[in-house]
């Protein structure tokens, strides 16, 4: 670390880029030297976060597509549920933790620091972590209530039970098999169509559909983690689908998701709900074949030679990440091409709706 940068409080964006990356490997020195917005990023595990920045980003661009709607009110949501990932993350840590669950060497521990088990904070810093960056994101959903109505509660409620019940009391939904069905509807319907009402006043059948193919993607990622660390979690008695489905089926179905996040982006074209440049998501081929040819194979034992260090003991969730990533920008793409070949008054099979 830089002589300049040995001060805590000051802004370092070399290491927001960074955490935003990366999930870095920190010592406890160079935790302390850091400033307060690289501290969340590294602890919220910001890196992550991209994909909840692509969901709230597709549903207003959908949104868009549909006609006119507001910058600024995207712009509130995209923080409001960015900030709330970002409790959400932090606050899986704390029950993690209070449980039992991360601690013993466990797999999380192994990744990235853990804001607990790393020393880097008590469990009451860490709470008032969560509260303050929630009161944040409430003050964005409070002003989006005002601007479009009640219905905005329904949205934040429904995602806060979720956030509160995947790690948490009484029945973690990780635990009995739902973890990986509340993240497919959090991204999807609530994100992603949320947003759109936000914009729009209203929520279409249409949206929930163009929700699929990127929704289905961050549920891949969950798979790669969950199946990254199934020996662990049985262990723990955590029952996550790949623990309940076994490697190999977890394996086959994360092919399936791939292979479902490509015919769901052509149906949706085919059948007008989304325009033609869409379909630029073939771009990222190369990354699902990548992709496939890894879950068709055991997890290694030990880090091949050519894999990075920062990213080991990750396997499955590093080369399904990759690959979202890339689906997913190439994907947000394809609907702003769709929405300037609109504005243009081009008629090259754009979007229908």
């Amino acid at each position: 670390m830089d002589t300049e940068q040995r001060h805590a409080g000051v802004l370092d964006f070399r290491m927001w880029y960074r955490a935003l990356k990366v999930i870095p490997h920190l010592e406890r020195n160079e935790w302390d030297a850091l400033d307060p917005v690289s501290k969340w990023l590294v602890a919220a595990r910001g890196a992550v976060l991209i994909m909840t920045f692509f969901s709230a980003l597709i549903g207003g661009l959908l949104a868009f597509s549909a006609g006119s709607a507001s910058i600024l009110l995207l712009v509130l949501t995209v923080i409001g549920l960015v900030l709330a990932h970002g409790a959400s993350n932090l606050l899986n840590d704390y029950w993690d933790t209070r449980m039992g669950v991360d601690e013993g060497n466990y797999f999380r521990a192994q990744y990235g620091p853990h804001p607990l088990i790393s020393g880097f904070m008590t469990a009451r810093q860490l709470l008032m972590w969560v509260f303050a960056t929630l009161c944040v994101a409430m003050l964005a959903g409070l002003y989006l209530m005002l601007v479009r109505g009640p219905w905005i509660i329904l949205f934040a409620a429904v995602g806060l039970l979720l956030m509160m019940t995947y790690s948490g009391k009484p029945y973690p939904l990780k635990r009995i098999g739902l973890g990986e069905i509340a993240v497919f509807i959090i991204w999807g319907p609530l994100m992603i169509g949320g947003t759109f009402y936000v914009l729009r006043g209203v929520l279409p059948l249409w949206v929930i559909l163009a929700s699929l193919p990127y929704t289905l993607g961050v549920t891949l990622v969950l798979f790669g983690k969950h199946i990254d660390k199934i020996d662990y979690d049985r262990k723990k008695s955590i029952r996550t689908l790949p623990v309940l489905l076994g490697e190999k089926w977890a394996r086959m179905a994360s092919i399936a998701i791939i292979v479902l996040m490509f015919l769901t982006s052509v149906l949706l074209v085919a059948g007008g709900y989304l325009g033609l440049p869409v379909l630029l998501v073939a771009l990222s081929i190369p990354g699902a074949l990548t992709a496939i040819r890894v879950f068709t194979r055991s997890r290694p034992l030990a880090r091949p030679a050519d894999y990075p260090a920062d990213a080991w003991p990750l396997w499955y969730v590093g080369f399904s990440f990759i690959f979202n990533r890339n689906f997913g920008g190439l994907f947000v793409l394809g609907l702003m091409l769709d929405i300037a070949l609109k504005m243009a008054g081009i008629p090259v099979l754009v979007s229908q709706l």
